[in-house]
């Protein structure tokens, strides 16, 4: 029998819910709430399913992406719909991340004003990006479908077979004349807006992480951005800081995203033990906690990647790497704690002593 857990969903799944899509109620959104959407502290646990979609769709029409794209309001409530339904619920990564991922891209434009450095057709493979980045994905990483020899590392040649995999869904849907959000645009921009959102949800494969920033650090200090391929850099680098950016945000909306992702990560190494695969150290509860699994990625992963972004846009380093290094220093103080918990905790005979 073959189990769901890394297996991808069937294009016939798609093909036969797109047509019969249920609508979600039309929210009035407060401009209290449209000014907050536009601010990396938005807390992205308030707000209920049909909410988020309200939230998503208002993105698109506030950044002129509906005028941009000559999308049809009624296929974009209706694409969102189809990509909220093929969102798997997940510890982690599920529809919720996706919807945070798109926020943060979008404070992101309104924080750096992108709107005037980048064209709308741009902003529209960004944000169209974050929000398919991780469709479909089944709760189990990268290593583990290449040493499970899953059906997407055969598939994709143990190259990206997640990435590759949600880009793959993400076109499916869109081959649905009823779900094609860029079914007015031309076959040349068409190719174009293909080429883009692919490249930038493969971007996304942490395994690229060095060659992706290296690659925008070669050219932040002179940026051009009448330069295509300087552009492509950019692009790629912001949709890895939204990626990963839980801790950008206030500690009492990013610490329970850590406990999302270390109980994915545990059902993960629990699995890989039992089928008698490689387990990460950094995913296994026997070796983990939540200090240890943040303070090396904060400052190793994180702290350097939004540094590397703040030489091209210095307003986000009084929020959003400021945040980053208080919560290094909130786990820090985390891991002091459990360390001297766990000294009290050891009896005096086995923590050593000095023999007269």
């Amino acid at each position: 029998m073959e189990n769901h857990s890394h297996s991808p969903v069937s294009d016939d799944k798609k093909m036969s819910y797109a047509g019969d899509i249920p609508t979600y109620p039309k929210y009035i959104l407060s401009q209290e709430t449209i000014d907050y959407l536009k601010k990396p502290t938005f807390d992205i646990w308030h707000w209920e399913p049909n909410e988020m979609l309200s939230l998503l769709e208002h993105m698109y029409h506030e950044l002129g992406l509906v005028h941009e794209f000559n999308m049809n309001p009624i296929t974009l409530k209706r694409w969102l719909l189809c990509i909220q339904h093929n969102y798997r619920n997940n510890p982690f990564h599920n529809f919720r991340h996706c919807f945070c991922v798109t926020q943060m891209m979008y404070g992101m434009i309104h924080l750096c004003n992108l709107q005037e450095k980048m064209s709308r057709f741009n902003l529209g493979l960004l944000i169209t990006a974050c929000i398919c980045h991780d469709l479909d994905h089944p709760g189990y990483n990268n290593a583990y479908q290449i040493n499970a020899k899953t059906e997407l590392a055969i598939r994709y040649n143990d190259q990206s077979p997640l990435e590759n995999h949600h880009a793959a869904v993400c076109f499916q849907i869109l081959s649905q004349p009823e779900c094609n959000i860029f079914g007015n645009v031309s076959d040349v921009d068409f190719n174009r807006v293909r080429v883009g959102i692919i490249a930038l949800i493969l971007a996304t494969d942490m395994a690229r992480h060095a060659e992706i920033l290296e690659k925008f650090k070669v050219n932040v200090d002179h940026f051009d951005y009448k330069s295509e391929d300087h552009i492509t850099a950019l692009k790629m680098i912001l949709i890895k800081c939204c990626d990963i950016s839980n801790e950008v945000r206030p500690m009492a909306e990013s610490e329970p995203w850590l406990d999302c992702l270390l109980e994915e990560y545990f059902n993960q190494s629990d699995r890989e033990k039992a089928e008698g695969l490689p387990v990460a150290p950094f995913m296994d509860r026997e070796k983990v906690t939540k200090p240890t699994a943040q303070i090396g990625f904060i400052k190793f992963v994180l702290v350097p990647l939004f540094d590397a972004v703040a030489r091209l846009f210095p307003q986000i380093d009084g929020t959003m790497v400021e945040s980053l290094r208080q919560a290094q220093h909130h786990y820090e103080r985390m891991k002091l704690e459990d360390d001297a918990k766990k000294a009290h905790a050891t009896p005096p005979d086995k923590r050593g002593s000095i023999v007269a």
